[in-house]
C-alpha cells in the first residue's frame, strides 16, 4: 500500500498492513510499525522509529536534524510509540548527543503546527494543542494536555495530569495534577474535570487539593511545604509523587496566584 509517488529508501523497514500516502518521503533507517499510515506529502527521516497503529498527517516532518549548534551530525533516533496520531505540519527533532534521542509515547495527540525539539520526552496519553512549542530536553508526563499556543522552555518538566491553559509560557517546571494559566503562568487550582474523567475520586481530589494547600497557600518556602507536608499528612502514591516531584525539580516550580 505505497503510492507511487512516494519516495520509500529501500533500506527502510515496514511493518505488515502500512499505508504510504502520495508524495511521502522516507528515508533509510527508518522503521514504521504495523498497520501505521503516512499520509501524503510527510516526510519520515533518518532515525524515526514509528511504533504501530500511528497515524501522520500531511506535511509532519519526523526525525529532522536537532536545532541545536552543539550537534555535530551524530546517529540518533526518535521513538514514537503506538496509536499516537501527528497532525498537519507538526515537527519532531531527534536527538543529540545529550541523550541521543527523542521520545514519544503511546496514545498521544501532537496537534498541527507544534514541536518537539531534541532530546525531549513526551509521555503516554499526551496532547500537544496546535502550535505550542517543546524546547530541547523537556520532559512532558503521562496524560498531560498543553493547550494550543503553549511555550516550554528547555529542561522544564510537566507532571501528570497537568492542564496548560492556551497560551501558557512555562519556565518552571509545573506538579502534577493542576491547572496552570494567567501571564506569568501560575498555579490555578487542581485539574479537576481531567482527575475525574480518569477515575479520581473525590476523597482522592480532596487529599491532593490539600497538599496543594500546603505549597501555594500557608506562605510557606518549597522546602518548608514538603517537609511539614510529609509530617502532618499519610502517605498516599499521589502525595509521594507530589513530595518527591517538589524536591527534585531542578528549576524550581511555578509560582501560586497572589493577587
Amino acid at each position: 500500500m505505497i503510492h507511487p509517488t512516494a519516495c520509500v529508501n529501500s533500506e527502510a523497514k515496514l511493518g505488515k498492513n502500512v499505508e504510504i500516502g502520495p508524495f511521502v518521503v522516507i528515508e533509510k533507517n527508518v522503521e514504521i510499525g504495523d498497520d501505521t499510515k503516512i499520509v501524503g506529502s510527510a516526510t519520515i527521516m533518518n532515525g524515526a522509529r514509528i511504533g504501530k497503529n500511528c497515524l501522520i498527517y500531511p506535511g509532519a516532518v519526523i526525525a529532522g536534524i536537532p536545532q541545536d549548534l552543539k550537534f555535530q551530525g551524530e546517529d540518533s533516533l526518535v521513538i514514537i510509540g503506538n496509536n499516537t496520531t501527528i497532525r498537519e505540519c507538526a515537527t519532531i527533532n531527534r536527538g543529540t548527543a545529550s541523550k541521543g534521542k527523542t521520545i514519544v509515547g503511546s496514545n498521544c495527540l501532537i496537534m498541527a503546527y507544534s514541536h518537539v525539539a531534541h532530546d525531549c520526552v513526551v509521555g503516554d496519553y499526551v496532547i500537544i494543542g496546535n502550535a505550542s512549542q517543546l524546547a530541547g530536553e523537556v520532559i512532558i508526563e503521562d496524560y498531560a494536555i498543553l493547550s494550543g499556543n503553549c511555550l516550554i522552555h528547555q529542561f522544564t518538566t510537566i507532571g501528570a495530569h497537568v492542564i496548560l491553559q492556551g497560551g501558557s509560557r512555562v519556565g518552571k517546571d509545573v506538579p502534577p495534577y493542576i491547572t496552570v494559566g494567567r501571564e506569568p503562568a501560575t498555579f490555578s487550582g487542581l485539574n479537576t474535570i481531567g482527575l475525574r474523567r480518569r477515575g479520581f475520586t473525590n476523597e482522592k481530589i480532596n487529599e491532593i487539593q490539600q497538599v496543594y494547600r500546603y505549597i501555594y497557600q500557608m506562605g510557606l518556602n518549597n522546602t518548608q511545604a514538603v517537609d511539614l507536608i510529609e509530617e502532618e499528612l499519610p502517605h498516599s502514591e499521589e502525595r509521594d509523587y507530589i513530595v518527591k516531584f517538589v524536591r527534585e525539580s531542578q528549576r524550581g516550580i511555578i509560582r501560586g496566584f497572589t493577587d
